[in-house]
């Protein structure tokens, strides 16, 4: 459900209530579980930082008002409001504002498509540290509930992320229902046992006092800039409320934030915070200890449990931004396996499971503590709420008509907060911030050198063009062979001809008794409406020119189209059809149009690149596939 469709899809209490639940389990799983390593990172060994009073009220004080000010303000009263026809995400507000959210893809400014693909590059960072940090700091507590099995935390975790990633390939609706229920459960314990602290210490609650979060950082400004960074870990989440706009509408997020996440998430850091104020030891094991011996072992597989539920919403956002970006030609086409008839948002990306996996993997045996795997943790998700804010302030001045100075404050005022928490997170690249960062370099050049060589074919094709009516008037028109069925040709410039046409022609002498020249165009909206779906133009001797639009999160399926078309008037028998398509070969040459280890790792990428035949579902048996030789 899009929030263009919010006010029909929530009409009824009931309904609101089931998407509330629902969003509970997909949207806030990440943020949900950082009450379990954000607040006692702070104070763990590798921060140097000591659990005073005056820096436990200043690091609670601080949890307190970024959540308020960069989740509930920003991405809750503001970025929500900015979807692309009900959807939302990075590449969706980047596409809203260099296009203008028109039903075209938009060259829009060069600079602003660069940063927005920066942001969904780094995206891909979070989702390889989120499920290793969630999972591992899930397991540590067993360094409480039972110290002799230290040495079984990290093969335990290990073996959790390997099953969970070996179940995607079922999709998440087998287990997508019990999300929501795990998740209320978790923030109901996120509750209990903070209230029970915060009643027996409740000083804790002086920290609502801004002005000792100001103290910590004016006073010991040193110390406060290495806690920014593990502060910084309470609002890591805050993209799936945004991404995950699409699904379940502003209506139900921000209900599911204000009634029931944010105050738990509260209640729990100030019963943490409340924790280390009596006893300054336990801080730096805040979460667990909050809890009676006896409960420790369940609190366990609760909030694995719920560490699942995160990872799960982590990886499903992380298939679904693929497949966005491979339907918007920044990407290569991968193997994609849908969920549903309409695939919209359910997909299974055998690569992209595999790269997450062996990534986080690696990650915990790397660093072995959730502890040392927080100085990797933050730097994606700062980088990500900064190119945000930055794009949202061309969505207030194009899309919604702002003021320059009324962008420029809010956006800036977002800034302000957001570049300091980059820069404290900045600070852990030698510690293994480095690591998402990479990740995201090694994404962004796959993303640009693709988009960079796809342009540059297109331009070889356009350069070479033979006008279609050119081509009938000369061919078609001729004394040329027929032969029975129909001939669908795929092919990306409807107004020239296909050269998988002209060579088949060329060496078979013939052509079929029907003709249809296909192309398929991926919008820059989400979805396009099924009357808008085909455009039909009947040419001469038995040519037809279709043009089907896609949204990028619809799946195109050629089958289905060929069966609209029929619905329209156009008459073939399936059994005559013959689809053909090319396969792209490159040799290099000396220009300069694209750097010489570009057009390398371009031609490495579509060597790589699944045929149409999975992309567009054509039969197989029914295929033929005729090579082409660029020069690069």
């Amino acid at each position: 459900m899009t929030a263009g469709r919010e006010e029909e899809g929530v009409a009824s209490g009931q309904s609101l209530r089931l998407l509330v639940v629902q969003a509970l389990g997909v949207v806030y799983g990440d943020i949900a579980t950082s009450p379990l390593y954000a607040f006692r990172t702070c104070f763990a060994e590798t921060s140097r930082i000591a659990p005073t009073p005056e820096h436990v009220l200043g690091i609670l004080s601080l949890i307190l008002w970024s959540l308020l000010l960069l989740i509930s303000l920003k991405y809750a009263a503001v970025v929500l409001r900015a979807d692309l026809r009900g959807e939302g995400g990075i590449l969706a507000l980047m596409t809203l504002v260099t296009a203008g959210g028109g039903d075209r893809r938009g060259n829009g400014t060069p600079w602003l498509v660069m940063v927005g693909l920066f942001g969904a590059a780094l995206l891909y960072g979070d989702g390889m540290i989120t499920p290793a940090m969630s999972v591992l700091s899930a397991i540590e507590g067993l360094k409480i509930a039972a110290p002799q099995l230290h040495e079984a935390i990290v093969p335990l975790t290990v073996l959790i992320l390997i099953g969970l990633f070996a179940l995607q390939h079922r999709g998440s609706g087998p287990v997508g229902s019990l999300f929501g229920p795990v998740m209320i459960l978790w923030f109901a314990a996120l509750v209990v046992l903070g209230l029970h602290s915060l009643i027996v210490t409740p000083q804790a609650l002086a920290a609502i006092n801004p002005l000792w979060g100001i103290r910590f950082l004016a006073e010991s400004p040193r110390v406060a800039f290495v806690a920014l960074g593990s502060v910084f870990l309470a609002v890591t989440g805050a993209e799936a409320m945004y991404a995950d706009l699409g699904h379940f509408g502003r209506r139900p997020i921000q209900v599911a934030w204000f009634a029931l996440v944010l105050p738990a998430l509260l209640i729990n850091y100030f019963g943490q915070g409340a924790l280390a104020l009596r006893d300054p030891g336990a801080a730096n094991q805040s979460f667990y200890r909050l809890a009676p011996e006896w409960a420790v072992f369940p609190l366990i597989g609760l909030a694995a449990a719920a560490t699942v539920v995160a990872s799960q919403a982590i990886i499903s956002g992380a298939f679904s931004l693929t497949y966005q970006a491979v339907q918007l030609g920044f990407l290569p086409r991968v193997n994609v396996r849908h969920y549903s008839p309409e695939g919209e948002g359910k997909v299974y990306l055998p690569f992209v499971n595999g790269a997450l996996l062996g990534a986080a993997v690696l990650l915990v045996l790397g660093f072995r503590s959730s502890d040392h795997l927080a100085g990797a943790y933050g730097v994606a998700v700062s980088g990500t709420m900064v190119i945000t804010s930055i794009l949202l302030f061309f969505c207030f001045r194009r899309i919604w008509g702002w003021n320059a100075l009324g962008a420029a404050a809010l956006a800036g005022a977002f800034l302000s907060v957001e570049l300091i928490f980059l820069s404290a997170n900045l600070a852990k690249v030698p510690d293994g911030g480095w690591v998402p960062l990479a990740s995201a370099l090694a994404v962004f050049l796959t993303m640009t050198t693709w988009r960079q060589g796809r342009e540059l074919i297109d331009r070889r094709v356009r350069e070479g063009l033979t006008r279609i009516e050119d081509f009938i008037r000369t061919h078609a028109t001729a004394a040329q062979a027929r032969v029975p069925g129909t001939a669908v040709y795929v092919t990306r410039e409807p107004s020239g001809v296909p050269w998988a046409l002209a060579s088949n022609l060329k060496h078979n002498k013939v052509l079929h008794e029907q003709i249809v020249l296909l192309t398929i165009r991926i919008e820059a909206v989400p979805r396009v409406a099924a009357l808008k779906r085909l455009s039909l133009e009947q040419l001469d001797a038995g040519f037809l020119r279709v043009i089907a639009r896609y949204g990028f999160i619809q799946p195109p399926s050629v089958m289905v189209l060929l069966r609209e078309m029929q619905k329209a008037g156009v008459r073939f028998a399936e059994d005559d059809l013959a689809f053909f398509a090319t396969r792209n070969r490159f040799v290099y040459s000396d220009s300069r149009d694209m750097a010489q280890w570009r057009k390398h790792y371009f031609a490495l990428l579509a060597r790589n690149t699944p045929s149409a035949v999975r992309e567009y579902r054509i039969p197989g048996d029914q295929l033929f596939e005729l090579g082409i030789t660029f020069k690069l």
